[in-house]
């Protein structure tokens, strides 16, 4: 005789993530926009805290070396250190106001998008729309690429300047349940604040490398007048001082933009899962969005809106492939297979 009772739910996986299912409803875009607001903050914080301690250290170093006036018997505290880390993280607290407000237009300018309205392609503005109401969003803007290639990317920080561009080869080689998926992926970073955070965190991590860049420069104009002094015979405390911190400079130099980088592909990765369960939300089928990203992975390619700056923030990387087996620690998106895995246990619940 068959149990009467109901069926105990099958578990979601873990890698959903809290409500990620299918069938949830707006309140976890909700949920996920409050986290992506709260890691945004942490990590602008940990990486302007990175740049403002390289600029304390580069101060340091200049005042050291005789390159700034120093303080007699000031020890590890350096007015040009602080004045340097001021300086620097002001800097990077303005450069992040500036990609909130200006950094949509900046990586749209960039990638040489071409704005349509739905009279110049029906089709794909029927999908975004779909999309949209699909997210509860507002309608983005919508952008062509006229190059061959095959890709996507969204960006805008809020929802009220979002736009969503993909390229003409990929209008021509995705049929339209395939473009729904790509579409779908797309208003899932809308809709979770992920355009925001790349777009402000891209900023953050270059103004890092410029900072580095700065040291490394600073490193090759010579040794400054506390230097010399100590290689004429005098000096020698302050000399010592100078060549260690000229030491500790190269290193960080070198590591800083390094760790940030890594911590930048990292969360970009859990974003491209999530935006790929998101879609499947959306859409309400998994197997459009597997077929699109098997057709983009086999036919992804360098164009010319493409470049190092903006390479995360398409659907796939157009700049270089990473599979299983490469390293986890340098690629801005996970391998497609893994994806595709994830999408298909997702298709199954």
């Amino acid at each position: 005789m068959a149990d009467p009772r109901p069926a105990a739910p099958r578990p979601r996986p873990r890698w959903l993530g809290p409500s990620a299912g299918v069938g949830v409803g707006a309140t976890d875009f909700f949920a996920a926009q409050r986290a992506n607001r709260r890691r945004t903050l942490v990590l602008l914080v940990v990486l302007t805290l990175i740049a403002a301690g390289l600029g304390y250290l580069l101060g340091w170093f200049m005042e050291t070396d005789g390159r700034l006036p120093s303080r007699p018997g000031g020890g590890v505290f350096s007015i040009g250190g602080v004045l340097a880390a001021l300086a620097i993280g002001a800097g990077s607290i303005g450069w992040s106001a500036v990609s909130l407000a200006w950094g949509g237009r900046m990586v749209l300018a960039m990638t040489g998008g071409r704005e349509v309205a739905k009279g110049d392609e029906p089709q794909l503005v029927n999908v975004v729309e779909e999309m949209a109401i699909a997210a509860g969003q507002k309608m983005p803007r919508v952008f062509v690429i006229e190059d061959e290639a095959m890709n996507a990317f969204a960006t805008g920080t809020s929802s009220g300047n979002a736009a969503i561009g993909v390229t003409r080869g990929l209008l021509k080689g995705l049929n339209r349940e395939e473009l729904q998926g790509v579409i779908g992926h797309e208003m899932g970073h809308i809709a979770n604040l992920d355009t925001r955070y790349m777009t402000v965190v891209g900023v953050t991590v270059g103004l890092v490398a410029l900072v580095s860049d700065m040291i490394l420069r600073v490193m090759k104009w010579g040794p400054g007048r506390s230097s010399s002094r100590d290689r004429g015979g005098g000096g020698g405390g302050s000399g010592g001082l100078a060549l260690i911190l000229m030491v500790v400079l190269l290193v960080a130099a070198v590591v800083a933009p390094l760790a940030a980088k890594l911590v930048q592909f990292a969360v970009s990765r859990q974003r491209e899962y999530l935006a790929d369960a998101t879609a499947v939300q959306f859409t309400r089928n998994a197997a459009g969005l597997i077929s699109a990203l098997q057709k983009l992975t086999a036919a992804a390619q360098p164009f010319a809106g493409a470049s190092r700056a903006t390479q995360h923030l398409f659907i796939v990387n157009p700049l270089r492939q990473f599979g299983s087996k490469a390293s986890a620690l340098m690629a801005t998106h996970p391998a497609t297979e893994d994806r595709i895995a994830r999408l298909q246990a997702l298709g199954r619940l």
